[in-house]
């Protein structure tokens, strides 16, 4: 209080602060009440009352970009599984990840198809500020990522890292895109890098939204590119770019992307969001039925989606890759792009939290060890899936924090030591 027991200036910015937040929520949850007539009925403490209760029907607004892995997102939606578990569920395209992100901070969504390691960037200070926090639900992709070079680079071949060192190696001023620094495709790229010999500060990696990516190899402003689907398919598919390595043959069975919430989202409408996990763990069983992927496909390449060629997202979804530059053909199976696995998809794991921290040390991000465990508990939501898989019936897998290999290279990381992997060359 200031002199005279008036409310200080402090004060009265807190009260301003909290008004313009009541108001934006109430007018977000559709109260359908002029802003003035709205306070002056009930002050902040009534309209804080009326805007809880509205959030209960205000539609869930979840994000997703325009990439095939989105399909259990679009497929809950488009065969009606929100809708059984009582949900308002609105599904909005994103212009990009940093876009995503913004949303999400922001309340703009509450929960998106967002990249796996997005939160875990954030919280490591690399892809946005630690104090900023997301939520990973669940996992509700493995797979299905690639690298594509330009077809002059073929020489590199298909998952041959003495070829890819020895191309690579040689290009001046090469430039290979990703997505997100820290995310997802940020982190295979360097990963298959490293692997091959070639150093962090040998080319330049730079952030390109997915949809975009084929668009600038036809330009040249890039060399290469690490990036989900369609969008390697559509490279080799306009005979700009070949394959040369997917992302399961890198580390089979990765998480790629989880279901990312708004911590408010996720505390103040907790059976609504079980809603969502419960229509998106029935979508991605149907989606794991190879019968249902050229519907799937067909739904999904519409312009509202990824605005693709469905032939296109088609065939990477069945496992069926045309490498390109006359590298021939690969079948997948059990690790194509999967989005069930039994369940064995869908739980999120605190030791995946860990390796993207060491791997962030391995590259240079980070100059020294993050907080691993501390981080893995905070952003993954304990009990939450357990609780939703369980009422499901879907056996969840108890391997949490135990030991898994990468397949590129065959090395093991033990998230008991997870500095070990940070400073492995």
């Amino acid at each position: 209080m200031g002199a005279g027991g008036r409310p200080s200036s402090a004060s009265n910015e807190a009260v301003t602060y909290e008004r313009r937040k009541f108001l934006k929520l109430a007018l977000r949850a559709g109260l359908g009440i002029p802003a003035a007539q709205l306070l002056t009925a009930y002050g902040p403490i009534g309209v804080a009352a009326r805007v809880a209760s509205a959030q209960e029907s205000a539609p869930i607004r979840i994000g997703f970009i325009a990439l095939t892995d989105c399909a259990s997102i679009v497929m809950a939606d488009h065969l009606g599984y929100f809708a059984e578990n009582n949900l308002s569920v609105e599904v909005i395209k994103q212009a990009s990840w940093p876009a995503t992100r913004d949303s999400l901070l922001n309340g703009e969504i509450d929960a998106a198809h967002c990249l796996f390691s997005m939160p875990v960037s954030l919280a490591a200070g690399i892809g946005g500020q630690p104090d900023q926090i997301l939520k990973i639900a669940m996992t509700i992709s493995n797979n299905g990522q690639a690298i594509t070079l330009k077809n002059d680079l073929a020489a590199a071949g298909y998952g041959d890292l003495g070829a890819v060192g020895a191309t690579l190696g040689q290009l001046e001023n090469g430039t290979l895109a990703m997505t997100f620094p820290g995310g997802t495709h940020d982190t295979w790229l360097r990963y298959w890098l490293l692997a091959a010999g070639i150093g962090m500060d040998q080319l330049q990696i730079i952030p390109i939204p997915p949809p975009q990516m084929v668009a600038n190899m036809k330009v040249n402003t890039m060399d290469g590119f690490c990036v989900g689907e369609p969008w390697n398919a559509q490279a080799v598919a306009e005979d700009i770019g070949f394959t040369a390595i997917t992302s399961q043959d890198i580390w089979q069975h990765h998480p790629e992307k989880a279901l990312v919430v708004n911590p408010a989202f996720a505390e103040t409408r907790t059976e609504e969001l079980k809603g969502v996990m419960r229509a998106v763990l029935r979508a991605s069983r149907w989606l794991d039925d190879p019968v249902n992927r050229s519907e799937a496909a067909t739904v999904v390449g519409t312009p509202a989606f990824v605005g693709a060629e469905p032939a296109v997202i088609e065939g990477r979804m069945l496992g069926n890759y045309d490498l390109g530059a006359g590298l021939g053909e690969r079948t997948y199976t059990e690790d194509s792009m999967r989005f069930f696995r039994d369940g064995l998809v869908n739980a999120p794991r605190r030791s995946h939290v860990m390796w993207f921290l060491a791997q962030y040390r391995r590259f240079g991000y980070l100059t020294q060890d993050p907080p691993y465990q501390e981080i893995a508990d905070n952003l993954i939501i304990p009990d939450l899936y357990q609780e939703v898989a369980a009422a499901e019936g879907i056996a969840v897998p108890d391997d949490d924090l135990a030991p898994f290999e990468v397949k590129l290279d065959g090395v093991e990381f033990d998230p008991a030591s997870p500095e070990k992997e940070a400073v492995r060359p």
